[in-house]
């Protein structure tokens, strides 16, 4: 199935993200998560691909087994930082062998200790969707990634939603936005994109915030702003796992109701391979995504 179409629906659905092991020694306690979470049946999953390529084999292994196993469509994430054609070539054929028709396509992270120039013969998403098109036509559904705050390398919104244009333009049919944690930031993004053409399906992606110190990850990884009552959540529940975990949920459910009830119909959560927080938001859910 491609992801495209679901999303075309006025149905409610929800989906997640998880993420393959970077080594083999927690391979198996990562991949069984994944699978925990494809038990759930969400609408579909994304898989990531860490930096430089560096998990692809897990990440298409994983994407390919979700699917055959639980009947869940996928995902796949692919990046194009220290990549070089054939690499994006032989990641298409990997995908089209395991039965994956959507691709998240990202510039990515620059691989650690990287040797050389990653961006040699790639530079931005809308480059590596453009060599997806060319390649592969029309045999995989592209999705992009979008930044509701603005893109950090931007150098202000109207550039960075000038490099959206140039994603929808190569062949982008969805995105998919970066965690935030105030509707309205998400609102306004809609109609600031929304007023310079940009019509494709916007997917939110949600972030459950279960521990404290997932915090200053988030901030460093999106610049995210954290609305006052979210610090006020994380500083009152944040030394209480258990606490922190159901407050974290309810918070983001709260998010996901709203989105909802202003007529989003689908929402994307990084689950962060947590099979709990993952059924615990489809439990809240339960009569409204019924």
């Amino acid at each position: 199935m491609k992801i495209i179409d679901l999303l075309k629906s006025d149905k409610v659905t929800v989906s997640f993200e998880v993420f393959p092991p970077k080594s083999e020694a927690n391979y198996e306690s990562i991949y069984n998560a994944a699978m925990n979470v494809a038990a759930l049946k969400p609408a579909y999953m994304s898989v990531t691909y860490g930096a430089g390529g560096s998990t692809s084999k897990s990440t298409l292994d994983i994407a390919g087994d979700i699917q055959k196993r639980y009947d869940v469509c996928t995902i796949a994430h692919l990046t194009c930082a220290g990549a070089d054609k054939d690499d994006i070539h032989k990641s298409l054929d990997g995908m089209k062998t395991k039965g994956i028709e959507n691709i998240l396509a990202l510039r990515g992270d620059i691989p650690k200790d990287y040797d050389g120039d990653p961006f040699a013969h790639y530079r931005y998403a809308s480059e590596l969707i453009s060599e997806i098109k060319e390649y592969a036509g029309d045999s995989f559904c592209i999705g992009g990634a979008c930044y509701p705050e603005g893109h950090v390398d931007a150098a202000n919104k109207k550039e960075d939603i000038g490099n959206l244009k140039k994603k929808i333009e190569a062949g982008c049919e969805f995105l998919t936005t970066q965690m935030f944690f105030d509707n309205n930031i998400y609102y306004n993004f809609l109609y600031r994109i929304r007023e310079q053409g940009i019509v494709v399906p916007v997917v939110p992606g949600i972030m459950p915030i279960t521990r404290a110190t997932q915090v200053a990850n988030a901030l460093k990884l999106s610049g995210s702003n954290m609305p006052e009552r979210f610090r006020n959540l994380v500083d009152h529940f944040g030394t209480n796992p258990a606490a922190m975990q159901q407050a974290g949920i309810a918070y983001a459910t709260d998010q996901i109701i709203d989105l909802i009830a202003n007529g989003i119909n689908h929402i994307h959560v990084y689950s962060m391979n947590k099979p709990e927080v993952a059924a615990g938001i489809q439990k809240n859910l339960s009569e409204i995504i019924k």
